[in-house]
């Protein structure tokens, strides 16, 4: 893949949702070539601009499963858990024996707790044992900023100040953001944005039945109070396909802080998190390949202190990413979002 596709991929990594006249600018090309080169990600690298909420500011928890199942049934459970709309980031790790995948629950009292436990997660022979782990910090992922495949390519980031000239002029969403209670509105919008977070605003007011400018004023409401942002799914294969390593971590309770930041900052990092759990620290790596991997925890993960155990699960398909399954095909871009 050329250079100006990993810029582009990282340009909309930084704002899912800027235009692409403002991406060329920054990128230093012409407007007509970044639109080619966007819609040929589109075909060759399934890439989606995804709207999400930040979990906590809107009440909700997120938990990370682990399924140990039988070989034959675990690509059947997978898809099945990919289909539901709480699911992100299905994956099938550890020789197809393991399911790994992320769980959005509403609220965080006792029902929701139990309903989490004993009704959502498959039970029966097909699974094995189970593991739940329940996200306590983001280090990194999400909203929070990532180079994206250049990085792990070895080729070099956009320069800091091609990234000013991208960030969105709203806050990071961060996980202490104060509460933001979602209308019915929202909740119309969000479920476009979910599947097409390039949505022009006059496609999604015609979804909810209501003025451009109040679908708009609402998309602006809920990034400056940091429950949506936007996130980026793109195929890793046709950009280098490099490999994807699950790794729980066990680290010492004064040291989680600091190795969960230091894990922040490392390209190969591409999300890092601070869990519930025998192991409390879980994080996904990219690397070109196996011996970048190696490299990676002998001389980059290993001398860090605090680290007591890594268990790492090479992870062999992606079932899911981020954003729902979409059973009808995506809003396409119109002039309108081309031009701004």
């Amino acid at each position: 893949m050329e250079y100006l596709d990993l810029q582009l991929i990282h340009a909309l990594k930084i704002d899912g949702r800027a235009p692409l006249r403002r991406i060329a600018s920054a990128l230093g090309v012409s407007d007509q070539m970044v639109a080619r080169r966007y819609a040929r990600l589109r075909e060759t690298a399934a890439l989606r601009v995804v709207g999400r909420l930040n979990p906590r500011p809107v009440g909700q928890s997120v938990w990370v499963l682990r399924l140990q199942c039988v070989p034959h049934a675990a690509l059947g459970l997978a898809r099945a858990l990919a289909e539901r709309e709480d699911t992100r980031w299905v994956r099938l790790a550890s020789g197809g024996t393991e399911i790994v995948c992320h769980l959005v629950v509403a609220g965080a009292g006792d029902d929701d707790r139990d309903e989490l436990l004993l009704d959502r997660i498959p039970a029966g022979r097909r699974v094995t044992s189970i593991t739940a782990h329940r996200l306590l910090r983001l280090f990194k992922g999400g909203p929070t900023s990532w180079d994206g495949p250049a990085s792990v390519l070895g080729r070099p980031a956009l320069s800091q100040a091609q990234q000013d000239a991208l960030a969105p002029p709203y806050p990071t969403p961060d996980a202490r953001s104060g509460p933001v209670e979602l209308t019915d509105l929202d909740h119309v919008l969000l479920a476009v944005l979910s599947r097409d977070g390039r949505a022009p605003h006059a496609a999604l007011a015609a979804t909810a039945r209501c003025h451009e400018s109040t679908a708009r004023r609402r998309i602006t409401h809920l990034r400056t109070a940091g429950a949506l942002f936007f996130d980026l799914e793109v195929d890793e294969r046709p950009i280098g396909n490099p490999s994807a390593t699950a790794m729980w971590l066990t680290v010492r309770p004064a040291h989680l802080a600091t190795i969960g930041a230091t894990l922040a900052t490392h390209p190969e990092v591409a999300y890092a998190a601070a869990t519930t759990g025998r192991t409390n620290l879980v994080a996904t790596t990219l690397t070109a390949d196996d011996e970048a991997l190696y490299t990676y925890l002998a001389d980059r993960l290993g001398p860090l202190p605090g680290i007591e155990t890594v268990e790492t699960a090479p992870i062999i398909r992606t079932v899911k990413r981020v954003g729902t399954i979409p059973k009808v095909h995506p809003i396409k871009p119109d002039n309108e979002q081309a031009r701004r």
